[in-house]
């Protein structure tokens, strides 16, 4: 049996992209956008291609799309971020796949990158899978603030065709998205119980880079790849960094002898 789809697209001030991504779903039952309070033309492009537009805060991405997720009007339903698009030949087998009626309860869909408009194949982004479509009854984002992923109660596929992914703006919109992800992720290890030490801020970019840049190949991608291997390593060394300015700030916090009026009054 046919099954209707809905597609779910988050959206703060995405003016650039949000025509291209809404464009690459007109073939869905439902377009959802659920939008932060953009100010900028977001909202002006997606209303005539949007089925319907709500508005919430946002707080972080799981939390987001998990309040999202139950307001769709279909069972199936698909989580498209602003800045991607569903290329025709995964439009055409997700068509195929909802109007034989899905086996399975959730799908694996591959992503194919982009850095300054260039495909990235290496450096561990060409082993990008991320779980996008699902029964909304079985699937729910994990409760992190940063790189969460749904988790689905039941049987999984993955699909063969791709979405296209433009993570890439320009330096000063990627090094704005670093400072929000690294806070996260610093708050994601401190809820965890982690301790940042020296040997973490020292040893684990160092790692990353070596795993990126020439174990997973990133030299292949040229100048890019190497752009995105260190700023890979700058991301990791930053968030632990993070997490050792924020055990120091509740250590402050803690001491009494760290109050700035001890002793005046």
């Amino acid at each position: 049996m046919s099954e209707p789809i809905s597609v779910i697209v988050p959206t703060y001030n995405e003016e650039r992209n949000i025509r291209a991504c809404l464009e690459s779903v007109a073939w869905a039952d439902e377009i959802l956008v659920v939008d932060s309070f953009s100010n900028d033309e977001t909202l002006e492009i997606a209303k005539p291609l949007a089925t319907r537009i709500i508005q919430r805060e946002y707080n972080n991405s799981a939390s987001q799309k998990n309040w999202a997720i139950p307001q769709a009007a279909h069972r199936w339903v698909m989580i498209l971020d602003s800045d991607e698009q569903v290329s025709p030949a995964l439009r055409d087998e997700i068509r195929a796949l909802m109007a034989a009626g899905p086996p399975l309860d959730g799908y694996v869909i591959r992503r194919l990158n982009h850095f300054h408009g260039k495909p990235i194949h290496y450096g561990g982004w060409g082993r990008d899978r991320v779980l996008r479509l699902f029964d909304k009854e079985k699937g729910r984002y994990q409760e992190k603030h940063v790189h969460a992923e749904v988790e689905v109660g039941g049987r999984t596929g993955e699909l063969e065709h791709q979405i296209l992914h433009d993570t890439f703006r320009g330096f000063d919109d990627y090094l704005r998205k670093i400072n929000r992800y690294t806070a996260w992720g610093a708050a994601d290890l401190r809820q965890r119980g982690r301790k940042a030490r020296a040997s973490d801020m020292m040893l684990r970019p160092l790692g990353r880079f070596v795993k990126r840049y020439l174990i997973q190949g990133g030299f292949l991608d040229g100048a890019e790849g190497l752009m995105i291997t260190g700023i890979d390593a700058y991301v990791t060394f930053l968030k632990y960094a993070r997490l050792w300015e924020m055990e120091k700030l509740a250590g402050a916090e803690g001491d009494p002898s760290s109050s700035s009026d001890r002793g005046t009054r």
